[in-house]
């Protein structure tokens, strides 16, 4: 199943095709993007209950430390999902393109 962009853009004159590669290309990029936030909010839930951000008594403990122990998880999985994850972006970005574009409402 082809998405409807590329059957409009293989419609027109070979003139416009340069503008038709462009808006793939923006669309891929916003799909990219979301496919590694999805994986990156998937990477903080299993952080989370990893125990990686157990608050260790060499701060002093306290309700700041627990509060902020959110932080630094969406952190440690970003950073995975940005250095390239577990792939978990890649299909996700693939399985966007091919069922179609997100729309914003």
């Amino acid at each position: 199943m082809r998405m409807l962009s590329e059957l409009t853009c293989h419609s027109l004159p070979s003139n416009h095709h340069r503008n038709c590669e462009k808006e793939n290309e923006e669309e891929d990029t916003s799909l990219r993007k979301v496919a590694k936030e999805l994986e990156a909010s998937f990477l903080a839930e299993m952080l989370k209950y990893s125990g990686v951000a157990v608050p260790s008594d060499s701060f002093g403990g306290g309700a700041g430390e627990d509060a902020f122990a959110s932080f630094l998880i969406n952190q440690y999985a970003d950073q995975f999902a940005g250095a390239g994850g577990i792939g978990l972006a890649e299909n996700i970005f693939h399985s966007l393109k091919k069922w179609g574009t997100i729309s914003e409402k």
